[in-house]
């Protein structure tokens, strides 16, 4: 296939340039939004940028991570590929956070970095860098483009391959005069084959049948749900499928949503801060059908208490994770929606698990989640509690990673996909405020919550001037504890309360820093301020900090301490 490369450029003054180019073909691929910082190397693409007019949008963050987390939240909600452009050396090297990030969570990025000329690649040039080298590990692709006429089918195949299969982030390099260079040619080769690179989406119907036998003989199953149900858009069918043959749910702490949390068969978030009724039923399980979840290392606890008793059937679009971490007796490699299509075709007997449900009931009910309440003081559980009610369980909630992220997965329950966004494999602090903004891009009339805690909340808070600029509706919600809350937490339980640098005692007013941005701020210091401001926060049509000041020594529960199994929890009551 051959595109015209159509000017989108407002000024017919100028020659053409590779930097032209690459806008018109991110146009054609259907971004409406950009999200970035300009330096030396992107200034061609930024002059372009500039002459496209109000055909790409572009949002300009005060920090490159900023950008990158933000288009990462964009992505998590859209589905759609958050397109990002750094400039080259520290521009580029302060993406590598976020790239990780979305490595390790699958979602689907496109990154522009700037790079040094062509002339001077290799000669240790000004702020240049080997972004390809630092980036090989932490990408699902990355490519330096060294001539303008494979330009627009490199960001055509970025967008293909950060788009399928299991989603990734793509790293597209471009030396200076690449992009600075004049376009001659009206017609470019867009067509591409990628033989090495063919995802698998439809299921073995051997497979599918061995899985609808076990499941029809099985006494005890249980279906794990991770995010590769929200990636393949197969909440549907995975309730569907639940309803049909009386199947318990669980999911993992990125596959929330994709079950809804308040449904007779859901038992909850599993893994180390899950529940006592999805643990158990992990455990005692004698089927375990994983669909679209890593089997990670928080999930699973030790190893060798994980599922001892569970025949494992997995259903991923990546065979890699497929019997990495464990043993799998009917791996499934295929997109999720295909694989419960075909299984919703069987027709089996489900009869014999009727006391596993009434054991797992039971469990829901004598060891639920619980907390100290406290009247005179703000209780964060007690506070996303009010929150979930308050927003009638329908915003788009994003966090960093800590105690207050745990919370939020615990006593948020969702209802639906693609409201949760959050960082889960790499564990990022300072994800959470910035991602909230891409949310809100994907979904201007929605109302995103940015639930972040006192210490990562500091990593990337210069965003405030984007809420501000852009008249961002995000309410900032911080959990402030006055302590790194979960390395607190850890060194309470296992280092004899050594609180070694996890305490926060000097912080900015928040309050006063939201107001030097013209965004209006609140603390918060008990239950009836919350109950009395919160219903105001909600519906400000404009952006809002709350300071929450929580109870400092509070910990999350029920946890499974480092090396074991997930019967070992502690902090459950009953």
């Amino acid at each position: 296939m051959k595109v015209e490369a159509k000017s989108a450029i407002q000024s017919v003054a100028q020659p053409k340039t590779g930097a032209d180019l690459l806008i018109e073909t991110l146009i054609s691929e259907g971004v409406d939004t950009v999200f970035g910082y300009p330096g030396g190397a992107v200034l061609p693409i930024y002059d372009a940028i500039y002459r496209a007019g109000n055909q790409l949008k572009h949002l300009l963050f005060r920090h490159e991570q900023g950008s990158i987390h933000a288009a990462e939240g964009y992505a998590r909600i859209t589905g759609k590929p958050g397109v990002v452009i750094a400039t080259s050396g520290p521009g580029a090297t302060n993406l590598i956070t976020g790239i990780a990030d979305a490595m390790m969570d699958s979602l689907p990025l496109v990154i522009f970095t700037g790079q040094v000329a062509r002339g001077v690649i290799g000669t240790d040039a000004f702020q240049e860098a080997d972004i390809i080298g630092i980036t090989t590990p932490i990408t699902k692709h990355n490519y330096q483009v060294r001539t303008i006429y494979d330009l627009p089918r490199i960001i055509k195949e970025a967008f293909h391959i950060a788009s399928t299969g299991r989603p990734g982030p793509v790293v597209i390099d471009i030396p200076k005069d690449v992009s600075a260079d004049p376009v001659y040619e009206d017609e470019f080769e867009t067509n591409f084959h990628l033989p090495g690179y063919q995802p698998t989406t439809k299921p073995n119907p051997l497979q599918i049948s061995k899985l609808a036998d076990a499941l029809s003989k099985a006494r005890k199953p249980v279906i794990l749900a991770g995010a590769g149900v929200l990636h393949g858009k197969a909440a549907n069918e995975l309730r569907e499928l639940a309803e049909k043959h009386k199947f318990p749910v669980t999911t993992t702490l990125l596959g929330l949503g994709s079950f809804p949390g308040d449904h007779p068969f859901s038992l909850g978030m599993a893994g180390m801060h899950g529940t006592y009724s999805a643990n158990m039923a992990l455990y005692e399980c004698d089927l375990l059908l994983n669909v679209g979840a890593r089997f990670d290392d928080r999930l699973t606890g030790n190893l060798k208490h994980f599922a001892p008793h569970a025949k494992v059937a997995h259903i991923d679009i990546d065979p890699a994770e497929i019997g990495k971490n464990v043993p799998t007796t009917i791996p499934i490699v295929s997109d999720a929606k295909e694989a419960l299509k075909e299984l919703l075709k069987y027709d089996f007997n489900v009869t014999q698990h009727g006391d596993w449900l009434r054991k797992l009931k039971e469990n829901k009910h004598q060891f639920p989640l619980w907390y100290n309440d406290y009247e005179q003081e703000l209780c964060p559980q007690w506070l996303i509690e009010t929150l979930h009610q308050a927003s009638n369980g329908d915003a788009i909630i994003t966090t960093d990673v800590g105690q207050h992220q745990m919370w939020a997965a615990q006593y948020y329950s969702f209802s639906s996909p693609n409201r949760w966004v959050t960082s889960g494999g790499l564990g990022t602090m300072g994800f959470g405020f910035p991602a909230a903004i891409g949310a809100q891009l994907a979904e201007p009339t929605s109302t995103v919550i940015a639930i972040v805690g006192d210490g990562g909340f500091q990593m990337t808070l210069q965003e405030l001037s984007v809420l501000q600029e852009r008249n961002l509706p995000v309410k900032v919600l911080i959990v402030n504890n006055g302590a790194l809350g979960m390395v607190r937490q850890w060194q309470e339980k296992f280092y004899d309360k050594r609180y070694s640098e996890s305490l926060l005692p000097v912080q900015p007013d928040f309050v006063k820093l939201a107001e030097s941005y013209s965004i209006k701020g609140f603390r918060i210091d008990n239950q009836a301020e919350l109950l009395r401001i919160l219903p105001e926060v909600l519906a400000y049509e404009g952006p809002v900090v709350m300071d929450c000041r929580v109870v400092t020594n509070e910990n999350v529960y029920p946890m499974i301490a480092p090396g074991k199994g997930l019967h070992e929890m502690i902090g459950v009551k009953p």
